[in-house]
């Protein structure tokens, strides 16, 4: 049975024409966020819906329930994960028809941002049930107001994609898109065997940019490096680093003479990759005829010693 009991009960002194805080909210599907470091971070809203919640479901049980140790929280768990969601609706939305209190979390943040539960939340909604959220901790979030890059508008991508044809495709149609007229801080998480990678085809799509990458964020060895990308890219190709990471990118400067632009965008892509490959991604990124590219790219690596 869930603990009512451990709910945390409303403060008594409450400034005059604020109304008593809600502990627990009521029965529905409840998407609470948690810690992405520092256990300290849990709020006390989290706390005690996580004790009175009938059901808890996660991407991981054996972490989950670790979570709940920490918090002295007794609760019945189930996992939920991209290959069982669809499958767990049905009997989840009857659970909330009857009228019971479901906690949605992820291993660590605010879940739905890169994990699973969007298409219960979206069949939950559908089917008129209750469903409201604790606030908490968000590593892309984190990331950005440490990122000194401008915080207004942003753009959260998720993770890219892992393979290299793929990625550099999709940082290819975000850079036309920039030339379209987007300007955002872009945000994206990666794995740290794949962050040395992405790196370079960042420098190669979007040039010298400066971007930041930030690295266990609230733990005891959290690290925000800001550079250009080149120069991340370079850190990053012989410094493989550990733990959760997230990557930010700044908003495109002014258009540069369309020359200058190229040269600039080609140096970055030879730094890290063959002329061939170089003028690949250089011409997805800016549109460019692939024969005036590689042409450029030949004059480039000959000047500077770059390999074929």
């Amino acid at each position: 049975m869930p603990d009512e009991s451990s709910a945390a009960p409303p403060p008594e002194d409450q400034p005059d024409g604020l109304p008593v805080p809600l502990a627990v909210p009521p029965p529905g599907l409840v998407l609470v966020s948690t810690p992405i470091g520092n256990l300290g971070d849990i709020t006390i809203r989290a706390r005690a819906t996580l004790a009175a919640a009938d059901l808890v479901l996660c991407e991981d049980t054996r972490h989950t329930a670790r979570l709940l140790s920490a918090l002295g929280v007794s609760a019945r768990m189930q996992a939920l994960h991209e290959h069982n969601e669809d499958a767990s609706i049905p009997a989840l939305l009857a659970r909330l028809a009857q009228g019971q209190r479901i906690a949605l979390v992820s291993d660590a943040g605010t879940p739905l941002l890169s994990d699973p539960g969007f298409r219960l939340t979206r069949a939950a909604i559908a089917a008129g049930a209750a469903v409201t959220a604790i606030p908490g901790p968000n590593a892309a979030l984190t990331a950005l107001v440490l990122s000194g890059l401008p915080p207004l508008p942003f753009l959260m991508l998720g993770f890219p994609p892992a393979r290299a044809a793929a990625r550099r495709a999709e940082f290819g149609r975000l850079r036309a898109a920039e030339r379209a007229g987007l300007s955002a801080t872009l945000i994206w998480h990666e794995a740290p065997h794949r962050l040395g990678e992405m790196l370079a085809d960042l420098a190669a799509a979007f040039g010298d940019r400066p971007a930041v990458v930030a690295r266990e964020l609230t733990k005891r060895f959290e690290e925000v490096r800001r550079a250009a990308l080149p120069a991340l890219a370079a850190h990053y190709a012989s410094a493989p680093p550990r733990g959760e990471i997230t990557v930010l990118v700044g908003p495109p400067p002014p258009e540069q003479a369309d020359a200058e632009d190229l040269d600039g965008r080609l140096r970055a892509a030879l730094a890290g990759h063959s002329v061939k490959d170089a003028a690949a991604l250089v011409a997805t990124a800016t549109g460019l005829p692939r024969r005036l590219v590689y042409t450029r790219a030949l004059v480039l690596a000959d000047a500077g010693g770059a390999g074929p």
